[in-house]
């Protein structure tokens, strides 16, 4: 793929899945979302779009070891977001279950995308 097209698509993504919480944020239902929901959502989907980008400059550099960088830039992610939950909820005092749910409606619709980008980009070299 490529980075203008990725970039784009990511951006649209982004505010796709900003804006549930956002109308949420104006709802008569604000106690649904964590205060520091907006730290969250930037610290992972900007972790997202750091992943994506250095998997898709590697990619540029060598094919071969695709598969490779996609495992190793997802297992990053996944080891700095549960550190980041760590440092969350040890420091800051939290609801514990708004802050989970929080977190992981941000985290799972960011991998989802990660691996959209994987299945789009496979499918790519099997036409080719």
């Amino acid at each position: 793929m490529k980075l203008r097209t990725v970039i784009l698509s990511f951006l649209l993504f982004a505010v796709v899945i900003a804006t549930p919480p956002l109308l949420v944020s104006k709802s008569v239902h604000v106690a649904w979302l964590d205060p520091h929901f907006w730290i969250i959502f930037g610290f992972v989907t900007g972790l997202t779009f750091i992943t994506i980008i250095s998997i898709l400059v590697v990619t540029k550099i060598n094919k071969e070891i695709y598969a490779q960088t996609f495992l190793a830039a997802t297992m990053v992610k996944l080891l700095t977001c549960l550190f980041f939950c760590l440092f969350f909820l040890v420091k800051i005092k939290v609801n514990g279950v708004i802050f989970v749910a929080n977190f992981f409606y941000v985290y799972f619709f960011n991998l989802v995308f990660e691996i959209y980008g994987l299945l789009r980009t496979l499918r790519n070299q099997k036409l080719k």
